[in-house]
Parts: structure tokens; sequence; C-alpha cells
């Protein structure tokens, strides 16, 4: 899916800016933490956000992908696939969220019992971006 100069920053860097849409057609912008995931990018939010409320009503969505000095980023725009206990099978779920986890933190979880409880009452859900075009100043 992804050039080898494309995948080596999207593994090297997580820091993102996601635009969703409003019902009215405005852009919401959130910071999120994403990391490498099945050939694209991830990440976990809680499932009363907004963001998450817009990607249900109109999943198309960009992901900003920056360096931490900003001077080098990746556009990843496209629709979002939403993970969750509608979509997902809980074992699949509780599964799919340990690794956007560790994508994204780019290491394991200290306590993944207790990691999956959180998941749970927080009611997070994996977003993984399927990007239909993809450009930044690394291309």
């Amino acid at each position: 899916m992804f050039s080898d100069v494309t995948r080596d920053f999207l593994e090297k860097n997580g820091m993102g800016v996601l635009t969703t849409f409003r019902r009215n057609g405005g852009a919401q912008m959130s910071v999120v933490t994403c990391g490498l995931y099945q050939g694209t990018m991830a990440f976990t939010a809680e499932g009363h956000r907004a963001k998450v409320l817009n990607l249900k009503r109109n999943n198309r969505c960009s992901l900003l992908i920056s360096q931490r000095d900003w001077w080098g980023y990746l556009v990843l725009e496209g629709e979002a696939r939403i993970l969750d206990n509608n979509t997902t099978r809980p074992e699949k779920l509780r599964l799919a969220l340990r690794d956007i986890y560790k994508a994204a933190a780019r290491k394991d979880h200290p306590d993944w019992e207790e990691y999956d409880e959180a998941m749970t009452r927080e009611r997070r859900v994996g977003i993984i971006i399927v990007p239909q075009k993809t450009y930044g100043s690394v291309l």
C-alpha cells in the first residue's frame, strides 16, 4: 500500500491531527497518537467523543501525521473503519485494541489486564484509516 519511504516515516512518527466532519459540514480536528497497524495508521478513542460520532455519521476523514519538529508530514485522506462492539467480536476487539496500542506507543503496555479493563470502562474503539490519497513533504 505504501512506498518504503512512506512506511518508514509512518513507523517512526505517530503524532497526528485527525479531521472529521460535523453534521453541518464544518471540520472538527482532534490530536491523536497513532501507529502503523495492518498496513495503515490507526488509533483508539473513547466511543462517545465527537470524532467517533462524526465518523459514524460520515466516515470521510484526513489524518495528518507529523514529525515532532513539524518539518516532515504526511496526510492520509480517505475513510475510517471503526472497530467497536457492534462491528467486531469481543475477543477480536480486545486484541485489536492491544495491537493498536503497541503500534501507537511503540512498546508493550506494562499491565495488559489493566489496559483491557480501561478499554472496556472507557468504551474505547479502534479507528483504522483507509487512505485513498496520500501526500506530504516526505514523498
